[in-house]
């Protein structure tokens, strides 16, 4: 009897084992555009985007971000001071701001992320991914490379996700109008 009793078992088991499952969909949690914005913010402050992205002020506790230039890039009015060439043999520079440096490949200087137009204003989430992905400028897949000392290297190993929140939250920033000086080639 035993035996029938496991046979029976067995051959139920066997039936359940095979008999195909539903196609539920598997449901994924719903991120809502507060959600995704706050994550963006987030990921900005963690990964120090204004550390180069934003002009600072002079406190008793050395420079901080100008909270009325957040994320806005190099001063289109802030002029470099010359310096000594051959110091670029051994060093790099920055300015007081740091959002320009200078090293063997010219002088790069940090580029607006506001919603401004001279900023990613005009900007496709598609273009912020391929610049951040692909480090190609203003997201464009035929233009020249990010310069240093943008880390997009590192960034492109980032989630689609991430960076669409970086993106998202990017797009809520206060707009500031500061058309950023283009890259100057290296001193020979």
């Amino acid at each position: 009897m035993k035996t029938i009793y496991l046979l029976s078992f067995l051959l139920v088991t066997s039936i359940i084992a095979c008999t195909p499952k539903s196609e539920t969909p598997v449901k994924t949690a719903e991120v809502s555009l507060a959600d995704q914005i706050a994550k963006g913010e987030y990921l900005v402050t963690v990964m120090g985007c204004n550390d180069c992205h934003s002009p600072k002020v002079m406190t008793a506790m050395g420079p901080v971000p100008d909270s009325l230039r957040l994320l806005s890039g190099h001063p289109a009015n802030e002029t470099l001071p010359p310096f000594d060439k051959e110091i670029l043999k051994s060093y790099v520079l920055f300015n007081m701001n740091n959002t320009a440096a200078t090293g063997p490949w010219g002088t790069s200087f940090a580029a607006n992320l506001t919603p401004d137009p001279t900023g990613i204003g005009n900007w496709t989430e598609e273009q912020f991914l391929v610049a951040m992905k692909h480090g190609k400028w203003k997201g464009l897949e035929n233009s020249r490379n990010l310069l240093p000392p943008m880390p997009w290297q590192g960034y492109s190993k980032m989630t689609d996700k991430d960076l669409k929140a970086i993106f998202a939250y990017l797009k809520t920033v206060k707009p500031v109008n500061n058309p950023v000086p283009m890259a100057i080639p290296p001193v020979m």
